[in-house]
């Protein structure tokens, strides 16, 4: 492919990616049609297959995105010298921050994985569980009693966050409130 092929094969590709994700973040996966999310990029049906083999590969690829911006966001709100309570507040915030933006990609995050095919659904969670594991290690930093379950914990706080975009509204508590919040309730344990 020549580098102009390839120029454009990445403008169409970008588009696609945008459409599909507005619609599976609005619909759901497998209520979002191929003909609409194409039509939505500006292309013919057929064409979505030129940049992806099934739909499939095209909600992996958007969930990857949406992966990618949070990883992000978390890893760019950490600092290392921070304490380990003050670095896992910072990465909640930034994690809530990221779900409560207006991007349909950090949106498709907290789809309801359990009606995908197991393959895609294996592939989704690889995915969320290579991010997990910036957690891991804010949350293996915490001083906490020998006893505590930091794989309960990290479950916990994410599954916390996740739910928020379900009644989030802007104007009561901003998302670095929310996540101190739910930081300073996990420092009880």
């Amino acid at each position: 492919m020549s580098a102009a092929s390839l120029s454009e094969h990445a403008n169409r590709r970008t588009p696609l990616l945008e459409a599909a994700a507005r619609h599976f973040a609005r619909g759901g996966f497998e209520a979002a049609p191929m003909r609409e999310i194409a039509r939505d990029a500006g292309m013919l049906a057929g064409s979505i297959y030129y940049h992806f083999k099934s739909k499939d590969e095209l909600i992996a690829a958007v969930y990857a995105l949406g992966v990618e911006q949070i990883v992000s966001a978390v890893e760019r709100s950490l600092h290392p010298a921070g304490e380990p309570w003050a670095r896992l507040e910072a990465a909640a915030a930034a994690h809530l921050e990221a779900l409560l933006a207006e991007s349909p990609f950090a949106a498709v995050l907290t789809a309801d994985l359990k009606r995908l095919s197991p393959p895609l659904r294996l592939r989704l969670v690889e995915l969320r569980d290579r991010y997990e594991v910036l957690f891991d290690g804010l949350l293996r930093d915490l001083p906490l009693p020998e006893a505590a379950d930091r794989a309960l914990l990290r479950l916990h706080l994410l599954g916390a966050l996740n739910w928020t975009p379900t009644w989030f509204r802007k104007g009561r508590k901003s998302p670095a409130e929310i996540a101190r919040g739910y930081v300073r309730a996990l420092r009880r344990t």
